[in-house]
């Protein structure tokens, strides 16, 4: 009697090289929890301050002299109040913009745990500045104003926008790690 010995088969070896492999669990609980709460952290901030301004004489409060204030002002544009007055297209690009972070996220495998935090800071911060545009007539609310030189301020921002600088620095971060520890495997190799 013959023995059915299996043979690998070269169609069941590429389907299992080409598989679509899902982040860890780990992975997963660390950019859903993050994003949300950032989200929530961005969403509560701009009403918590926009509602204590409203209650103020004037709209800023110094919070350390010549420094950091709070301030109530609505950015009808993108970046620095570039491009004022074209909310339909940035909800659009909002819109894009989070369905390729998640699409990146949910193709990432494997990758360093602080590429996964940069990925949910950027859907948080995405996010709430995407809830302003759509529920706050195009504007976003910012209210962190910064005087980075005696007279100099630099343009008002908010939690959302400083997650996405943070988002970005920790990505350059991690390019660097990866690729040191990348060459580092390298050299052991050899």
């Amino acid at each position: 009697m013959k023995k059915n010995i299996a043979q690998p088969n070269s169609e069941h070896n590429l389907s299992k090289r080409h598989s679509f492999i899902l982040p860890t669990l780990k992975a997963h609980l660390t950019f859903w929890l993050l994003a949300a709460a950032g989200l929530i952290l961005d969403l509560w901030s701009k009403s918590a301050v926009f509602s204590w301004l409203e209650q103020k004489p004037i709209n800023s409060v110094s919070i350390i002299q010549g420094f950091l204030h709070l301030v109530r002002t609505e950015n009808p544009g993108a970046l620095f109040g570039m491009f004022p007055g074209h909310a339909g297209l940035f909800i659009a690009v909002s819109v894009v913009a989070l369905i390729t972070i998640f699409a990146i996220f949910l193709f990432s495998r494997d990758q360093h745990i602080l590429f996964h935090i940069a990925l949910a800071l950027f859907a948080a911060g995405v996010c709430g500045n995407l809830y302003d545009r759509i529920f706050n007539g195009g504007l976003v609310r910012d209210f962190i104003d910064v005087v980075y030189y005696p007279g100099r301020h630099w343009p008002a921002f908010n939690v959302a926008d400083a997650m996405l600088c943070i988002g970005v620095g920790l990505l350059i971060f991690t390019n660097f790690v990866t690729a040191k520890s990348a060459r580092t495997r390298a050299q052991q190799h050899k």
